[in-house]
């Protein structure tokens, strides 16, 4: 064979070689870009969780009759809360939808992971277009970056996805319960009908068999520490938290995920605090032993416990825009006829905000800190001298209403104060 020819066939080798390199850069180049298409969410408003407690209460599937047809009429706004929120939960993304007479556009991006002289970008920004048809919605275009896809490619991964996120039982409740999909400019009309099993298999689908594996210990141990609580109806939150999250710090040691150890003990903490158990979200822990009712006590108050385990709960599942915007909800609708707007409240939601994070951030430290014992001044910061019960009107007067200078500096006080808590330092 000639030089010449040798060197020919060396360098088609050499191209047949490379070949799979360049078409894999040329995808990462058409894929990865150098910024997120969906800007970041901006935080939760208190109109926003008024709205979705008012569709919770309108279309709670305990109150329908098994097989009638409704409708739910969500805005362009409820649907970017509930898709930002729930894909920076699941999948550590945000999301934005566009709604079209006939169509919706929905975009989702999400960071990929750092990589030395990427030269293409660290962001994968999907879009995908739906069109509107007699039923539900169909798949019309997908993008991936620059890089067009196959619709059926999502059809056929979307159900894979749901399932690799714990998420199939709802997929296929989803499915079974909507009739129809209609998009309208601004705002989505669905129309649904319960069946007779959607409670149970909604709520079901709300604990995975190894949640419910983790939580267990955290319930039988609740159910002894409130048969051991003497003949009262009250006991205080300290007395309850040194040991369920001892459980947690032991469980992590024998090769638990201690984030989602201190999870659970929060559920059940949680639940408990508010008058629940674990047998009301799933059908199969309701063949376990009940606690007790007892109500918990922070700081000699009931409220304080709710609004610091509920704050808590919200941002150690990764949703701390909500928690917050929860609370400030709550202390809304009790200046406009219940006890009325009170600092002291929103101090014990910025305190288990802070708690509920470090449980994920640092959760072995925080095992550590109250397996030793906790007093009421290590979980609630001073509240003595903060305004309470001020009805809307006195609110507004005083301090302009939520986000105004005056109400901004009393939250900033509160903040300062929170930061000398132990679990923050």
């Amino acid at each position: 064979m000639s030089t010449r020819r040798a060197s020919r066939w060396w360098a088609a080798g050499v191209l047949l070689l490379a070949l799979p390199v360049l078409l894999a850069a040329a995808l990462l180049a058409a894929a990865l870009q150098r910024q997120a298409l969906v800007p970041q969410a901006g935080d939760v408003g208190p109109e926003d969780v008024a709205r979705a407690v008012s569709l919770l209460r309108t279309h709670d599937p305990r109150q329908a009759r098994p097989g009638q047809v409704s409708t739910a009429l969500l805005s362009q706004r409820d649907l970017d809360v509930l898709l930002s929120h729930g894909l920076h939960r699941w999948l550590g993304a945000q999301g934005q939808v566009r709604l079209e007479r006939t169509r919706a556009t929905l975009r989702l991006s999400a960071q990929g992971p750092a990589v030395a002289l990427n030269p293409f970008g660290r962001w994968l920004n999907l879009e995908l277009v739906l069109a509107e048809t007699g039923g539900l919605p169909q798949l019309d275009s997908l993008r991936l970056g620059h890089l067009p896809l196959p619709a059926w490619l999502a059809e056929w991964a979307a159900p894979r996805v749901a399932a690799g996120l714990g998420l199939a039982r709802e997929w296929q409740l989803a499915g079974d319960v909507i009739r129809r999909v209609h998009f309208r400019p601004d705002s989505l009309l669905v129309t649904y009908a319960w069946q007779g099993d959607s409670v149970n298999r909604l709520f079901d689908g709300l604990l995975s068999a190894d949640d419910l594996a983790r939580l267990r210990p955290y319930s039988d141990l609740l159910v002894s520490l409130a048969g051991k609580a003497g003949h009262g109806w009250q006991l205080p939150l300290v007395q309850l938290m040194p040991p369920l999250f001892d459980l947690a710090r032991q469980r992590s040691a024998g090769g638990g995920d201690a984030a989602a150890e201190n999870r659970a003990a929060l559920l059940t903490l949680t639940l408990y605090a508010n008058g629940r158990w674990l047998g009301h979200v799933s059908a199969s822990a309701r063949r376990w032993a009940r606690p007790r009712p007892l109500q918990l006590l922070l700081a000699g108050r009931g409220d304080f416990t709710l609004h610091f385990l509920v704050s808590a709960l919200l941002a150690a599942e990764g949703t701390t825009p909500l928690s917050r915007a929860v609370g400030i909800y709550k202390e809304i609708a009790d200046s406009r006829g219940g006890s009325g707007f009170s600092f002291n409240d929103v101090a014990a939601d910025r305190a288990g905000t802070r708690f509920g994070e470090r449980a994920v951030r640092e959760p072995a430290a925080l095992q550590a800190l109250m397996a030793r014992g906790v007093k009421d001044a290590d979980l609630m910061p001073r509240f003595d001298d903060l305004p309470e019960f001020m009805p809307e009107p006195e609110f507004l007067r005083r301090f302009g209403g939520v986000g105004a200078p005056a109400y901004q500096q009393m939250v900033a006080e509160i903040d300062r104060r929170v930061d000398g808590l132990p679990f923050t330092r």
